[in-house]
């Protein structure tokens, strides 16, 4: 394991006047593998929003790459943020582009030379299966195309993390299975990989490929759960 990727120190969140997170510290090493787990509300999203320089703690320290977030300009951010890829809960899509230009938005954005970029994409789209549905329009997916498609999205700039908030949560089992074993392959490449869940059989199942710890927010705090998940 390298150094850590994102670190939390004591970070508490607030929202509304009433605190949400309390006290939590975690370090995520480079090349980890971990799921997020919780009841529903208990600020799963929020969490992994803290984890990637999308919201500033009320209290304690978030740092990105060895970077404190609060310490960062606003470019530093964003360039922290082009190495985390985030899958988001409900993966949006520009619907007048097809599913290949949508995937390849983040070069876009970033200025990046698309056709030097093109074997890269064309070779994602194979690896998630959805080189036979470049062209068509999002609104043409099935829930689990989607879901492959945010994933490619979220890879296209080689990030060094990839958090994924809920991203097996409008799919079924198979398709489910399918993008767990994409981001269980992201780790092998050494990516640090963190799934927020509250799917107990997708990290039953994940257990079975990969050694990953599992963290569970339960009364605004994080705790590493037991191995009888």
């Amino acid at each position: 394991m390298g150094a850590a990727v994102i670190e939390l120190e004591n970070v508490a969140y607030s929202y509304g006047g009433g605190e949400l997170l309390s006290d939590i510290s975690l370090k995520l090493q480079a090349g980890s593998f971990h799921f997020l787990t919780g009841p529903s509300g208990a600020g799963k999203t929020t969490l992994l929003k803290l984890c990637y320089g999308a919201l500033v703690p009320t209290a304690g320290n978030v740092r990105l790459f060895g970077k404190d977030v609060r310490e960062m300009e606003r470019d530093d951010v964003a360039v922290a943020r082009r190495r985390i890829g985030v899958v988001h809960q409900d993966c949006q899509f520009l619907d007048h582009l097809n599913v290949s230009d949508n995937i390849a938005l983040p070069l876009m954005v970033s200025g990046r030379d698309l056709l030097g970029e093109a074997a890269n994409l064309n070779e994602l789209m194979n690896w998630v299966g959805l080189k036979s549905r470049a062209s068509a329009a999002p609104p043409e997916l099935s829930g689990g195309e989607r879901q492959r498609a945010a994933l490619a999205r979220a890879v296209i700039m080689s990030p060094d993390a990839v958090l994924a908030d809920e991203p097996t949560g409008n799919i079924d089992w198979e398709m489910s299975q399918r993008l767990l074993r994409l981001l269980v392959e992201l780790n092998r490449m050494g990516k640090t990989i963190m799934i927020a869940t509250h799917d107990l059989a997708l990290i039953r199942a994940a257990k079975t490929h990969v050694q990953a710890r599992v963290l569970r927010i339960s009364n605004r705090r994080l705790q590493l759960a037991g191995a009888d998940l």
